[in-house]
């Protein structure tokens, strides 16, 4: 199976108050000085193999140049066979590029763009801390479209604090307005740390209700489907042919190569291994001719089938049990008798044939479901 390569870009032109990504504000200089050691970290590797997708992730990977991103897409290119017709992926915010910039990075190579919308409600932004408005959604969105981008997905969030369903609704139609080729909709996760959750354990924003954002989201399955979206993962929704490919290396098991502070690896066959997360320690590393990886984990059998049921289980088309039968030499009906049973006769999960996969409801519910793999 062909592999991707994820880029963290950690800079960000303010914090928005849920995050808890490994990011931190865009300054110029260190911003260079991580490019360089990004760079030298790729041309360094040793998995000279082939790759059809790459992202650039973060933080906010627009606030580099364009010709920044060209130098680490180059860099790729020398140390990878990047196939013809790969998807290259950059997350872009609202209102943090122009026109001229974004026709730019078409033409470095950037072909997705994913785009953090997140609502259309002004005042729900500003409770997020986001640095954009509604309207930089749209004038954003359309220079996208003028600079070439035929494929973008947006980014939704259910679930904010005070947020109505009418309201929800009314960011659903947006969006759909929009058509872009693809969605992704989360329900809004609550992190300890971060100034979020500290108003809320304030009582300065009220506690989102759940049970609430669950019908936001049984209500877009079903108005999206309307429109022509196939719900194909969990959160993630898309007109034919427009799933992205990179994601769906992860739910898959593919191997994927992650460079840059905070990046994740996976090998495919059992290996893994992350960088470290600060950035000037990771950037001291490479300058030192160091290895910036600080964790490395090689899986047992029992964790690598653990990991193909609760990651495969988050595509809606499910698992093949005769090919996890044939990888891993295990019937999985029978290795999960007791939790299918049980799963199956509350509506959680169904079988067609050799697939088991989640039901609707299965996939609203698919923490309870998946915490019973891990």
């Amino acid at each position: 199976m062909v592999a991707g390569i994820y880029i963290h870009i950690p800079f960000c032109k303010s914090r928005c108050s849920y995050c808890d990504f490994a990011t931190g504000l865009y300054q110029s200089d260190i911003a260079e000085r991580y490019v360089a050691a990004l760079v030298r970290e790729i041309r360094a590797t040793t998995h000279t193999r082939n790759v059809d997708t790459i992202y650039f992730g973060g933080g906010t990977p627009s606030m580099l140049s364009p010709a920044q991103i060209s130098r680490i897409l180059s860099a790729v290119h020398e140390s990878f066979e990047v196939q013809p017709e790969s998807e290259v992926t950059m997350e872009i915010n609202p209102g943090s590029v122009t026109s001229e910039i974004l026709r730019e990075f078409r033409a470095c190579g950037i072909n997705r763009a994913s785009f953090g919308a997140q609502t259309f409600d002004d005042n729900e932004l500003a409770k997020l801390g986001r640095a954009h408005s509604a309207a930089d959604t749209l004038k954003t969105f359309h220079s996208l479209r003028e600079a070439g981008f035929d494929n973008v997905s947006f980014d939704l969030i259910a679930g904010l604090p005070g947020q109505t369903f009418v309201g929800w609704q009314e960011n659903v139609e947006r969006s759909l307005e929009l058509r872009p080729e693809h969605l992704s909709f989360y329900l809004l996760e609550i992190h300890s740390a971060t100034p979020l959750a500290q108003h809320i354990e304030r009582g300065i924003q009220p506690r989102p209700d759940e049970d609430l954002a669950g019908e936001m989201y049984e209500w877009m399955l079903e108005r999206a489907s309307l429109a022509g979206y196939g719900h194909y993962e969990i959160s993630n929704l898309c007109l034919v042919g427009h799933e992205s490919r990179h994601n769906t290396k992860y739910w898959t098991g593919a191997a994927y190569y992650g460079f840059g502070c905070s990046a994740h690896s996976y090998d495919g066959a059992g290996r893994r291994w992350s960088n470290e997360r600060d950035v000037a320690r990771y950037v001291d590393a490479i300058v030192s001719g160091n290895t910036p990886i600080v964790e490395q984990h090689e899986l047992t059998q029992e964790e690598m089938c653990a990991e193909a049921v609760f990651l495969g289980m988050r595509m809606m088309r499910g698992i093949d049990t005769r090919e996890y039968e044939q990888l891993y030499g295990v019937d999985l009906r029978e290795q999960h008798r007791e939790d299918f049973s049980r799963f199956e006769e509350a509506g959680l999960i169904e079988f067609e044939g050799d697939q088991v996969r989640l039901t609707r409801t299965g996939a609203l519910m698919s923490n309870e479901v998946f915490a019973s793999f891990v």
